[in-house]
């Protein structure tokens, strides 16, 4: 018989956030090592770790009251914080809209002769650079998406949009490789060293 699989960090972080909504109290620590084990499966010595990065992402809320430490949550709250984070990645996904917007436009405009390779390459950069964005700010989408789920849709889709356009950013950037390999008769490998495009570029999944 296979060993049962333990609970990921994510699905440990969503059955505490469970708990406290449940309860709609405060706790000690000891208390919550004792019932969340107990009513949600979370072994006492992870306990600690999991509500560490809800209070670090401010999902749970502290406050020493004498000499205990003791900490909550409510449905109120956490409704309010997630929107307000929704509201955020929703700005930087707008921004990140705009910067691609702006690197297609630049793409464009270094298809027009040899002279405009330096833009080129420092389009691919800032090309590199929006994807990271993109990439950070869906591990922050994915971060929340345990919490609420439903509130998240309309960000999945967004993040859905981003990466169409992406994927046709990238048809611009091998447009822009036959464009030289017609007139210059550049081989491939010399194309990607001379603008830095890396082996394993390629479309996103």
């Amino acid at each position: 018989m296979s060993k049962k699989r333990g609970l990921s960090l994510e699905e440990k972080r969503t059955r505490m956030m469970e708990f406290f909504f449940e309860k709609k109290d405060c706790f000690q620590l000891k208390e919550l090592e004792k019932q969340c084990q107990k009513e949600k499966g979370i072994t006492s010595m992870s306990v600690k770790d999991v509500l560490t990065s809800l209070v670090d992402d401010a999902l749970v809320d502290t406050d020493k009251i004498g000499t205990s430490v003791y900490f909550w949550a409510f449905p109120s709250k956490a409704s309010q914080n997630r929107k307000r984070k929704l509201n955020d990645l929703g700005k930087n996904l707008e921004e990140l809209k705009r910067k691609k917007s702006n690197l297609a436009n630049a793409i464009c405009k270094a298809k027009m002769g040899k002279e405009e390779s330096a833009d080129r390459t420092q389009v691919l950069a800032d090309l590199s650079r929006a994807e990271d964005e993109r990439d950070k700010l869906r591990l922050e989408v994915d971060k929340y998406k345990e919490c609420d789920p439903e509130v998240l849709e309309a960000m999945k889709k967004e993040a859905l949009i981003a990466k169409e356009a992406a994927n046709r950013w990238t048809d611009n950037i091998f447009a822009t490789k036959s464009w030289i390999k017609r007139k210059f008769a550049f081989e491939d490998s010399v194309i990607d060293k001379q603008f830095g495009i890396p082996e394993d570029f390629d479309y996103l999944e």
